[in-house]
This record gives C-alpha cells, structure tokens and sequence, in this order.
C-alpha cells in the first residue's frame, strides 16, 4: 500500500544513501571478486557482509516507520488509517523476516 504522506526516514536520508552506496561498493566487488575466481570463503563472507549491511538499512527504515508513520497514526482519531497502517506494518515485517 502506497501512502500520500511525507516519509519518516527523512533525518536519515544522508546517512541512509551513504550506506546504500557502501552496499554498491560491496556488491560490486563481490562481482570483481568472483570474476576474478577468488576463494569461495573469501567471496561469502563479502555476501555475508553486504546481506549484513542491507538487513540494518532495512531495520532503520523500519524503525522510522514504526516510531514515524505507524505512531502517527496510531496517536490520531483516525481508526482506520490506525488499523491499516498496523496491519501493514506487520505485513512488512513478515516479509522482512523471509
């Protein structure tokens, strides 16, 4: 579901995008890496790293939903923007956790 509403990771933005560039670097050299037929250890522990990195982007924006969005929603009279915005929550969540 897509909201009209400003986003909650908005005092993150900077250091989300440095930290989403990082991943690139990350995954770009896993790419050199295995075109360069490196050690398989070597190349799955970059994976593990990167997988590492974008998991606490995922957890940061999920944070800032849930103490942003979610809060916010849940704080107002609006019952069923509240229910919504929980229900989605969770729904996110669940595919976060796959």
């Amino acid at each position: 579901m897509a909201h009209e509403h400003m986003n909650s990771y908005q005092e993150q933005k900077d250091d989300l995008l440095n930290r989403l560039k990082r991943i690139e670097g990350q995954v770009k050299g896993i790419q050199k890496m295995i075109q360069d037929d490196k050690y398989c250890v070597d190349v799955l522990t970059q994976v593990a790293a990167a997988k590492a990195a974008i998991n606490k982007v995922g957890g940061m924006l999920l944070k800032s939903h849930a103490m942003g969005c979610v809060k916010g929603a849940v704080l107002s009279d609006d019952k069923e923007k509240s229910s919504e915005m929980i229900d989605e929550l969770v729904d996110v969540v669940l595919k976060f956790m796959k």
